[in-house]
Protein backbone atom coordinates (compact mmCIF):
# COMPACT_ATOMS: atom_id res chain seq x y z
CA UNK A 1 0.00 0.00 0.00
CA UNK A 2 1.08 3.55 -0.64
CA UNK A 3 2.49 5.76 1.62
CA UNK A 4 1.22 9.58 1.67
CA UNK A 5 3.33 12.58 2.55
CA UNK A 6 0.37 13.65 3.94
CA UNK A 7 -3.26 12.90 5.12
CA UNK A 8 -4.41 15.51 2.94
CA UNK A 9 -3.66 12.67 -0.42
CA UNK A 10 -5.34 10.25 1.60
CA UNK A 11 -8.59 11.88 2.63
CA UNK A 12 -8.24 13.63 -1.30
CA UNK A 13 -8.45 9.77 -2.95
CA UNK A 14 -11.49 8.59 -0.59
CA UNK A 15 -13.21 11.84 -1.46
CA UNK A 16 -13.05 11.45 -5.12
CA UNK A 17 -13.47 7.62 -4.89
CA UNK A 18 -16.55 8.11 -2.46
CA UNK A 19 -17.60 11.14 -4.71
CA UNK A 20 -17.45 9.16 -7.91
CA UNK A 21 -19.62 6.17 -6.58
CA UNK A 22 -22.13 8.54 -5.49
CA UNK A 23 -22.81 10.68 -9.10
CA UNK A 24 -22.95 7.39 -10.07
CA UNK A 25 -25.66 6.27 -8.40
CA UNK A 26 -27.60 9.81 -8.52
CA UNK A 27 -27.22 9.21 -12.39
CA UNK A 28 -28.46 5.79 -12.51
CA UNK A 29 -31.60 6.69 -10.27
CA UNK A 30 -32.23 10.10 -12.24
CA UNK A 31 -32.42 7.60 -15.21
CA UNK A 32 -34.87 5.25 -13.41
CA UNK A 33 -37.52 7.23 -12.14
CA UNK A 34 -38.60 9.40 -15.23
CA UNK A 35 -41.67 7.49 -16.83
CA UNK A 36 -44.06 8.62 -19.02
CA UNK A 37 -47.91 9.87 -18.42
CA UNK A 38 -50.34 7.28 -20.14
CA UNK A 39 -51.87 8.55 -23.27
CA UNK A 40 -48.01 11.02 -24.12
CA UNK A 41 -45.70 9.86 -26.47
CA UNK A 42 -41.83 9.63 -25.91
CA UNK A 43 -40.04 12.72 -27.07
CA UNK A 44 -36.82 12.55 -28.93
CA UNK A 45 -33.81 13.82 -27.58
CA UNK A 46 -32.78 15.38 -30.90
CA UNK A 47 -29.64 12.82 -31.28
CA UNK A 48 -30.21 11.03 -34.29
CA UNK A 49 -27.53 8.07 -35.71
CA UNK A 50 -27.98 5.98 -38.98
CA UNK A 51 -30.52 9.05 -40.37
CA UNK A 52 -33.23 7.43 -38.36
CA UNK A 53 -32.13 6.27 -34.92
CA UNK A 54 -33.07 8.77 -32.50
CA UNK A 55 -32.68 8.82 -28.36
CA UNK A 56 -35.73 8.87 -26.93
CA UNK A 57 -36.63 10.27 -23.50
CA UNK A 58 -37.44 6.98 -21.73
CA UNK A 59 -36.40 5.14 -18.93
CA UNK A 60 -33.44 2.52 -18.60
CA UNK A 61 -34.75 -0.88 -18.81
CA UNK A 62 -34.88 -2.26 -15.54
CA UNK A 63 -32.58 -5.30 -15.61
CA UNK A 64 -29.79 -2.77 -17.16
CA UNK A 65 -30.51 -0.28 -13.99
CA UNK A 66 -29.89 -3.53 -11.69
CA UNK A 67 -26.84 -4.54 -13.14
CA UNK A 68 -25.16 -1.14 -12.85
CA UNK A 69 -26.06 -1.44 -8.99
CA UNK A 70 -24.79 -4.55 -8.35
CA UNK A 71 -21.57 -3.64 -10.32
CA UNK A 72 -21.91 -0.35 -7.85
CA UNK A 73 -21.98 -2.81 -5.11
CA UNK A 74 -19.41 -5.17 -5.95
CA UNK A 75 -17.39 -1.83 -5.74
CA UNK A 76 -18.26 -0.56 -2.96
CA UNK A 77 -17.92 -4.38 -0.74
CA UNK A 78 -14.43 -4.28 -2.51
CA UNK A 79 -13.21 -0.89 -1.00
CA UNK A 80 -14.80 -2.13 2.18
CA UNK A 81 -12.64 -5.51 1.85
CA UNK A 82 -9.87 -4.38 0.42
CA UNK A 83 -7.54 -1.19 0.10
CA UNK A 84 -8.35 1.39 -2.08
CA UNK A 85 -9.57 4.27 -0.40
CA UNK A 86 -6.40 6.35 0.79
CA UNK A 87 -4.86 4.72 3.95
CA UNK A 88 -7.48 2.34 5.19
CA UNK A 89 -6.08 -0.82 4.86
CA UNK A 90 -9.95 -2.33 4.18
CA UNK A 91 -11.46 -4.56 7.34
CA UNK A 92 -9.25 -7.98 6.13
CA UNK A 93 -5.75 -6.09 6.21
CA UNK A 94 -4.87 -7.67 2.70
CA UNK A 95 -1.50 -6.98 1.27
CA UNK A 96 0.81 -7.96 -1.54
CA UNK A 97 3.31 -8.15 0.87
CA UNK A 98 1.42 -10.59 2.96
CA UNK A 99 -0.35 -12.30 0.08
CA UNK A 100 3.54 -13.11 -1.63
CA UNK A 101 5.09 -13.91 2.02
CA UNK A 102 2.55 -16.31 2.58
CA UNK A 103 2.59 -18.02 -1.00
CA UNK A 104 6.77 -18.09 -0.46
CA UNK A 105 5.76 -19.87 2.75
CA UNK A 106 3.47 -22.34 1.48
CA UNK A 107 6.13 -22.83 -1.67
CA UNK A 108 8.64 -23.56 0.74
CA UNK A 109 6.54 -26.02 3.06
CA UNK A 110 5.82 -27.88 0.00
CA UNK A 111 9.26 -27.89 -2.36
CA UNK A 112 11.72 -27.08 0.77
CA UNK A 113 12.53 -30.91 1.25
CA UNK A 114 13.44 -31.14 -1.93
CA UNK A 115 16.14 -28.54 -1.44
CA UNK A 116 17.03 -29.38 2.08
CA UNK A 117 18.09 -33.01 1.02
CA UNK A 118 21.24 -31.49 -0.54
CA UNK A 119 22.39 -29.08 1.57
CA UNK A 120 24.66 -31.60 3.48
CA UNK A 121 26.82 -33.21 0.22
CA UNK A 122 29.72 -31.50 -0.64
CA UNK A 123 28.99 -29.00 -3.98
CA UNK A 124 31.70 -30.55 -5.59
CA UNK A 125 30.20 -34.29 -5.32
CA UNK A 126 26.97 -32.69 -5.70
CA UNK A 127 27.92 -31.14 -9.19
CA UNK A 128 27.80 -34.67 -10.54
CA UNK A 129 24.07 -35.48 -9.28
CA UNK A 130 22.21 -35.20 -12.06
CA UNK A 131 18.54 -34.66 -10.21
CA UNK A 132 20.46 -31.70 -8.54
CA UNK A 133 22.13 -30.37 -11.31
CA UNK A 134 18.64 -30.41 -12.89
CA UNK A 135 16.92 -28.22 -10.19
CA UNK A 136 20.15 -26.22 -10.39
CA UNK A 137 20.32 -24.90 -14.13
CA UNK A 138 16.24 -24.13 -12.75
CA UNK A 139 17.70 -22.00 -10.36
CA UNK A 140 20.12 -20.33 -12.60
CA UNK A 141 17.74 -19.97 -15.48
CA UNK A 142 14.98 -17.91 -13.12
CA UNK A 143 17.95 -16.42 -10.76
CA UNK A 144 20.78 -15.56 -12.93
CA UNK A 145 20.52 -15.71 -16.57
CA UNK A 146 19.37 -12.17 -16.93
CA UNK A 147 22.52 -11.25 -16.20
CA UNK A 148 25.16 -13.76 -16.64
CA UNK A 149 23.15 -14.87 -20.20
CA UNK A 150 20.55 -18.23 -20.84
CA UNK A 151 24.27 -20.13 -21.37
CA UNK A 152 26.41 -18.55 -18.67
CA UNK A 153 29.08 -17.06 -20.83
CA UNK A 154 28.18 -13.80 -19.53
CA UNK A 155 28.11 -10.32 -21.19
CA UNK A 156 29.98 -6.67 -20.79
CA UNK A 157 30.36 -6.30 -17.33
CA UNK A 158 28.88 -9.63 -16.40
CA UNK A 159 31.78 -12.09 -15.64
CA UNK A 160 31.49 -15.81 -17.78
CA UNK A 161 30.93 -18.50 -15.82
CA UNK A 162 32.43 -21.10 -18.26
CA UNK A 163 36.49 -19.53 -18.93
CA UNK A 164 38.10 -20.92 -15.54
CA UNK A 165 38.64 -17.06 -14.82
CA UNK A 166 37.40 -16.05 -11.32
CA UNK A 167 38.19 -12.85 -9.77
CA UNK A 168 36.83 -13.73 -6.16
CA UNK A 169 38.19 -17.25 -6.91
CA UNK A 170 36.57 -20.42 -7.96
CA UNK A 171 36.65 -22.75 -5.10
CA UNK A 172 32.83 -24.28 -3.98
CA UNK A 173 32.81 -22.56 -1.18
CA UNK A 174 34.15 -19.25 -2.57
CA UNK A 175 31.30 -19.67 -5.25
CA UNK A 176 28.53 -20.45 -2.45
CA UNK A 177 30.20 -17.57 -0.98
CA UNK A 178 29.66 -14.88 -4.00
CA UNK A 179 25.91 -15.84 -4.37
CA UNK A 180 25.24 -16.32 -0.67
CA UNK A 181 26.65 -12.70 0.33
CA UNK A 182 27.23 -10.73 -2.98
CA UNK A 183 30.17 -8.70 -4.04
CA UNK A 184 30.91 -5.26 -4.81
CA UNK A 185 33.71 -4.93 -7.11
CA UNK A 186 35.17 -1.22 -7.49
CA UNK A 187 38.23 0.03 -9.86
CA UNK A 188 39.09 3.52 -9.17
CA UNK A 189 39.32 6.48 -11.38
CA UNK A 190 43.11 6.71 -12.39
CA UNK A 191 43.07 9.64 -15.25
CA UNK A 192 44.23 11.97 -12.41
CA UNK A 193 46.71 10.42 -10.84
CA UNK A 194 48.19 9.05 -14.21
CA UNK A 195 48.64 12.66 -15.18
CA UNK A 196 46.10 12.86 -17.96
CA UNK A 197 45.06 10.90 -21.39
CA UNK A 198 48.84 9.92 -22.09
CA UNK A 199 49.30 8.26 -18.89
CA UNK A 200 46.26 6.57 -18.91
CA UNK A 201 47.40 5.60 -22.88
CA UNK A 202 51.20 4.31 -21.18
CA UNK A 203 49.63 2.02 -18.66
CA UNK A 204 47.29 0.34 -20.84
CA UNK A 205 49.70 -0.16 -23.54
CA UNK A 206 51.70 -2.18 -20.47
CA UNK A 207 48.71 -4.21 -19.25
CA UNK A 208 48.00 -5.20 -22.98
CA UNK A 209 51.51 -6.35 -22.61
CA UNK A 210 50.75 -8.71 -19.70
CA UNK A 211 48.53 -10.34 -21.60
CA UNK A 212 50.60 -10.93 -24.43
CA UNK A 213 49.20 -8.66 -27.35
CA UNK A 214 51.70 -6.37 -29.42
CA UNK A 215 52.28 -2.82 -28.07
CA UNK A 216 53.55 0.14 -28.22
CA UNK A 217 57.35 -0.71 -26.81
CA UNK A 218 58.26 2.55 -25.54
CA UNK A 219 54.68 3.21 -23.70
CA UNK A 220 54.35 0.01 -22.37
CA UNK A 221 58.27 0.77 -20.54
CA UNK A 222 56.44 4.19 -19.25
CA UNK A 223 53.26 2.15 -18.17
CA UNK A 224 55.05 -0.23 -16.47
CA UNK A 225 56.62 2.19 -13.77
CA UNK A 226 53.19 3.69 -13.38
CA UNK A 227 51.91 0.19 -12.85
CA UNK A 228 54.19 -0.33 -10.00
CA UNK A 229 53.44 2.83 -8.33
CA UNK A 230 49.34 2.65 -8.26
CA UNK A 231 48.23 -0.91 -9.55
CA UNK A 232 50.53 -3.44 -8.00
CA UNK A 233 48.22 -3.14 -4.49
CA UNK A 234 45.35 -4.63 -6.00
CA UNK A 235 46.65 -6.10 -9.52
CA UNK A 236 50.08 -7.70 -7.93
CA UNK A 237 53.69 -6.97 -9.26
CA UNK A 238 53.11 -9.96 -11.56
CA UNK A 239 49.75 -8.24 -12.97
CA UNK A 240 47.90 -11.93 -11.96
CA UNK A 241 45.73 -10.49 -9.53
CA UNK A 242 44.30 -10.60 -6.05
CA UNK A 243 41.07 -12.64 -5.36
CA UNK A 244 40.40 -11.15 -1.80
CA UNK A 245 40.06 -7.80 -3.45
CA UNK A 246 38.27 -9.15 -6.05
CA UNK A 247 40.94 -7.65 -8.77
CA UNK A 248 41.26 -9.26 -12.13
CA UNK A 249 44.22 -11.26 -13.40
CA UNK A 250 45.24 -8.80 -16.25
CA UNK A 251 47.67 -11.47 -17.77
CA UNK A 252 45.24 -13.99 -19.43
CA UNK A 253 43.13 -11.67 -22.33
CA UNK A 254 40.23 -11.90 -20.75
CA UNK A 255 38.41 -8.82 -20.07
CA UNK A 256 34.93 -8.13 -18.27
CA UNK A 257 34.57 -4.74 -20.06
CA UNK A 258 36.09 -5.19 -23.19
CA UNK A 259 39.49 -6.19 -24.12
CA UNK A 260 39.70 -3.44 -27.25
CA UNK A 261 42.12 -0.50 -26.30
CA UNK A 262 39.66 2.20 -25.72
CA UNK A 263 37.58 -0.43 -23.03
CA UNK A 264 40.84 -0.70 -21.50
CA UNK A 265 41.86 2.92 -21.10
CA UNK A 266 38.55 3.61 -20.51
CA UNK A 267 38.13 1.34 -17.51
CA UNK A 268 42.03 3.15 -16.63
CA UNK A 269 40.45 6.65 -16.91
CA UNK A 270 36.92 6.46 -15.62
CA UNK A 271 37.11 3.40 -12.77
CA UNK A 272 34.17 0.50 -12.93
CA UNK A 273 32.00 -0.62 -10.48
CA UNK A 274 29.77 -3.53 -10.99
CA UNK A 275 27.78 -5.20 -8.38
CA UNK A 276 26.91 -9.03 -7.32
CA UNK A 277 23.53 -8.71 -5.30
CA UNK A 278 23.27 -11.03 -2.47
CA UNK A 279 21.02 -13.86 -3.09
CA UNK A 280 21.41 -15.83 0.27
CA UNK A 281 18.49 -14.00 2.20
CA UNK A 282 16.24 -14.53 -0.85
CA UNK A 283 16.89 -18.10 -1.97
CA UNK A 284 18.10 -19.25 1.12
CA UNK A 285 21.33 -21.47 1.90
CA UNK A 286 19.08 -24.96 0.63
CA UNK A 287 19.04 -23.20 -2.60
CA UNK A 288 22.23 -21.52 -3.13
CA UNK A 289 23.90 -24.50 -2.30
CA UNK A 290 22.89 -26.28 -4.99
CA UNK A 291 23.08 -23.06 -7.75
CA UNK A 292 26.49 -22.98 -6.12
CA UNK A 293 26.99 -26.55 -7.26
CA UNK A 294 25.85 -26.08 -10.70
CA UNK A 295 27.86 -22.72 -11.45
CA UNK A 296 30.72 -25.50 -10.11
CA UNK A 297 29.74 -28.31 -12.61
CA UNK A 298 29.87 -25.83 -15.76
CA UNK A 299 33.74 -25.81 -15.65
CA UNK A 300 34.29 -29.43 -14.62
CA UNK A 301 34.04 -32.53 -16.23
CA UNK A 302 31.10 -35.29 -14.42
CA UNK A 303 30.62 -38.76 -16.87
Amino acid sequence: MSDFTSDFWSWWIIAITVGGIAWCIWILWKNSTGKIPAGEQAETMEHVWDEDLQELNTPLPRWWIIKFYLTIAFGVAYLVLYPGLGKFAGLLDWTAEKQYESEIAAADKQYGPLYDKFLKEDIAVLAGNEEAMNTGERLYVNYCSVCHGSDARGATGFPNLRDHDWNYGGTPELIKASIMNGRQGIMPAWEGPLDGEAGVDEVANYVMQLAGREVDETKAEKGKEKFATHCVACHMPDGTGNPALGAPNLTNNLWLYGGSPRAIKESIAKGRSGQMPAHGEFLGEAKVHILAAYIYSLTHEYD
